[in-house]
């Protein structure tokens, strides 16, 4: 069989290069400048630290607004974690306040992180052709032509059938799906138990990777907490560790602490980001609720509110908080029932 042509490129390769997202490299290269900008004084500190959220979401809408996909939250998230490591490897650790336990504590969890997350993406569970007869619904048909935007058709009316009450069929998709999964405008197919599409993985949280993404924001939280506490030990080692963000003496004195004291402030600012998250996905697992059904019960004001308003019981599925996670650890594809087989989703 005749290779390829010279002036044709390897399929491999003009997957990479399709994925590449070369508007990302000015990002990269103004987030550590910024972050150093902001080391010079305790104001330029401020300034800088307040607007680069705003700066941030601003190139986003500018660059990537269009993309239905987009790894700029992901490729943002890697590099923000790979540069405070290696600050914390090249400043923090040389002033011997941290010994190799603490080291090995850090860098297992960042290897960890980066495995989870791997995993988290090898797929949400997404549902392919099946076989199953369908008959009409009008819950579910009014579910989908009014549910939130990441699980809204484009375009067109969506008209979904359930199958003998136990699945549906997808009018879009054209696929028959389990109870619980949506479809995705994003991804453009339909997911198991679909919960929401995140930026910040590329990919949709379904029934195959919801466990394996709480696993990961846990695991770099925990990581991301104990780094800060180091670092601010160090730094700041007479000062209580709840204090010594908002006030730490000297600091400012040599470049190398004031750096290492702004990424301390920019890690924490993207640790409380990713915990109110987790907070979130963690009452909503309470309730055996997921994101996409409680933005429905809202839209058409069938749920009903608890703990002061920051959770939403479509009272469906609600069986109670140990049998509640006891389900969600123990779920399974439905792959295992019968129904239709899972396709993997690409690794970026």
């Amino acid at each position: 069989m005749d290779g390829p042509s010279g002036g044709q490129r390897p399929s491999v390769l003009n997957a990479v290069i399709d994925r590449l997202e070369f508007s990302m490299v000015p990002v990269l290269v103004l987030l550590p400048l910024l972050l150093h900008l902001a080391a010079l004084h305790v104001l330029l500190g401020v300034v800088v630290l307040s607007a680069l959220p705003c700066l941030l979401l601003w190139y986003y809408y500018a660059t990537h607004r269009r993309k239905k996909r987009t790894l700029f939250f992901l490729t943002l998230s890697l590099y923000s974690l790979a540069y405070m490591y290696y600050l914390f490897l090249t400043e923090i650790l040389p002033r011997g306040d941290v010994g190799p336990q603490q080291v090995l504590v850090v860098t297992a969890g960042v290897v960890i992180t980066v495995v989870s997350l791997v995993r988290t993406k090898r797929g949400p569970g997404f549902v392919v052709a099946g076989a199953i007869p369908a008959v009409p619904d009008k819950r579910s048909i009014e579910m989908d032509r009014g549910g939130p935007p990441e699980v809204r058709s484009t375009g067109e009316e969506t008209q979904t059938l359930v199958v003998k009450g136990q699945g549906s069929r997808c009018a879009v998709c054209k696929v028959v799906r389990p109870p619980r999964a949506g479809h995705c405008r994003i991804c453009g197919s339909c997911v198991q138990r679909l919960d929401h599409h995140c930026i910040w993985i590329n990919s949709c949280v379904g029934k195959s990777n919801h466990r394996c993404f709480l696993f990961t924001l846990s695991v770099f939280l925990l990581t991301s907490v104990y780094g800060i506490t180091m670092v601010l030990h160090s730094l700041c080692p007479r000062q209580h560790l709840l204090t010594a963000l908002l006030y730490c003496p000297g600091v400012y004195n040599q470049y190398s602490t004031a750096l290492c004291f702004t990424c301390a402030w920019y890690s924490s600012t993207v640790t409380l980001g990713l915990l109110h998250l987790l907070f979130f996905q963690v009452l909503n697992v309470s309730f055996n609720v997921t994101e996409r059904e409680a933005q429905v019960a809202l839209r058409y004001k069938t749920g009903r509110r608890h703990l002061f308003g920051l959770v939403v019981d479509t009272g469906e599925y609600y069986r109670g908080f140990f049998h509640n996670w006891l389900e969600f650890l123990t779920m399974t594809d439905s792959t295992a029932s019968g129904l239709a087989p899972i396709r993997q989703a690409n690794l970026v």
